[in-house]
């Protein structure tokens, strides 16, 4: 009845607007208004509702509370603040004024002083679900999980069926690695609601969170017996049944997962895996082919497809899905480098070269990367192109490694002062992989042997 209320009298202002007419709101039908236009998100009508009501109530604290949630959620800080002074010796009681305050607080990354608006709004209304949540909400932010933990209980106490406190008193658990505190806890509830959904579902994650993967099962059953349609859990149990080495199970699992999918690749792809550990490998592809109809884009089942084809000895197919899987996940490494494996395997250099370079501009930090790029340039003879290279990762990894490749490259070119000094600090900073790098490049290992 208060939602139809609400609508009605937004349809009343909304054709004010729309007839260019004044029509008179009180102060208390306005404040309905603009809450509703807040409620399904559209800040443009509730900030044209607060202008209105504050030419016919500009002396309304009502009306001023509600600009003021309005500007938070515009991140307009520093005029709520505005507000928040202007209303603060009037409005202590007011509970609506007080999570704003809260809310600004937060906004600002000022955990503590947040959680002292909270407090003060404990007990004012009906609102102390909300707040205490808020509370360990801001205590998590401030890494004080135990506090957290306690006001996330509280928030259980008023409501029983809070699930947003529920699942964060078992995070809490889990965060502080109280698993057996956890685990009393379900069961605790669990004597009250045993047939709550949420509690056998966070039963079973806190089990898998301890590797108790047959327990957990038993928890996702639970769950199942309840409510057959609850998705997470066949994909939860899938996934304890791979980690015990069920394969089979885990398929059987994944196959009833896809009755209640909407998009499915994610579950096909995982099927491919399983399959992939019973050495499977045809209907791994097969899999993985359906994964790739469902989505098109996605790289994981095309990299496996990458080395199913490399270990049948089809290295044009191999290849073929590397470049695949590169061109949709440009930044993930492994994949560029697998991909500049398959193109040196192919004797194609040039674009192994390209792979290795997007490595190094993606992860400067990655050590191997840059030493990869330079082997290669020295393989193909690209020996100043080697040393500029080997000048900029020098600077990022003082690695011997490096300091061997770029003296090798020195003595190439026939600069043997630089080649010299060059082997001089590869030498003090690792002497022991110095007969490697003499039986990987002939320059160093005659220069050894003349001097």
């Amino acid at each position: 009845m208060d939602n139809f209320f609400d609508n009605e009298l937004a349809k009343k202002f909304e054709e004010m607007i729309q007839n260019n007419d004044d029509r008179y709101f009180d102060s208390e039908e306005l404040v309905e208004i603009i809450i509703y236009y807040l409620e399904i998100g559209d800040l443009a009508y509730a900030e044209l509702a607060v202008g209105y009501a504050e030419s016919l109530h500009p002396n309304s604290n009502e009306i001023k509370i509600k600009k003021l949630e309005i500007l938070l959620e515009q991140k307009k800080y520093k005029d709520a603040k505005n507000i928040i002074d202007e209303l603060k010796e009037f409005c202590q009681d007011n509970l609506d004024f007080i999570v704003c305050c809260a809310k600004y607080y937060s906004s600002l990354g000022k955990a503590r002083q947040s959680i002292s608006y909270c407090k003060k709004g404990l007990g004012l209304g009906e609102e102390d679900n909300f707040l205490n949540n808020f509370i360990a909400d801001e205590y998590l932010n401030l890494g004080e999980t135990k506090k957290a933990l306690k006001y996330y209980k509280e928030a259980l106490k008023n409501d029983l069926e809070d699930g947003y406190a529920f699942e964060n008193c078992i995070n809490c658990f889990i965060k502080m690695n109280q698993p057996n505190e956890g685990v009393r806890f379900l069961n605790h509830y669990l004597d009250h609601f045993p047939y709550s959904e949420m509690a056998w579902y966070q039963y079973g994650r806190l089990f898998c969170q301890q590797k108790n993967y047959v327990e957990a099962i038993k928890g996702f059953d639970f769950l199942l017996a309840i409510n057959a349609n609850f998705i997470g859990a066949y994909s939860y149990k899938a996934e304890c049944y791979e980690a015990l080495g069920k394969y089979k199970k885990a398929i059987e699992t994944y196959t009833d997962l896809l009755e209640l999918e909407f998009t499915k690749s994610m579950t096909y792809y995982k099927i491919g895996k399983c399959y992939l550990r019973l050495e499977n490998m045809d209907k791994a592809m097969t899999f993985f082919r359906k994964s790739l109809v469902e989505d098109p884009q996605f790289p994981r089942p095309m990299m496996e497809l990458s080395y199913i084809y490399e270990a049948k000895g089809l290295f044009s197919e191999a290849l073929h899905f590397a470049k695949e899987a590169v061109n949709f996940s440009e930044e993930n490494i492994d994949y560029q480098k697998r991909l500049a494996l398959l193109y040196i395997e192919n004797n194609k250099y040039e674009e192994a070269l390209l792979c290795l370079k997007k490595i190094t501009e993606i992860k400067p930090s990655y050590f191997y990367g840059w030493y990869a790029y330079a082997e290669v340039l020295i393989a193909v003879g690209a020996t100043d192109k080697a040393l500029q290279e080997l000048a900029i990762a020098t600077q990022v990894h003082q690695r011997a490694e490096l300091f061997y490749q770029m003296s090798h490259c020195f003595f190439d070119l026939k600069n043997e002062v630089d080649g010299k000094k060059t082997l001089v600090k590869a030498v003090d900073l690792d002497a022991t992989i110095l007969k490697d790098f003499m039986n990987k490049y002939e320059t160093i290992k005659n220069f050894i042997e003349k001097h």
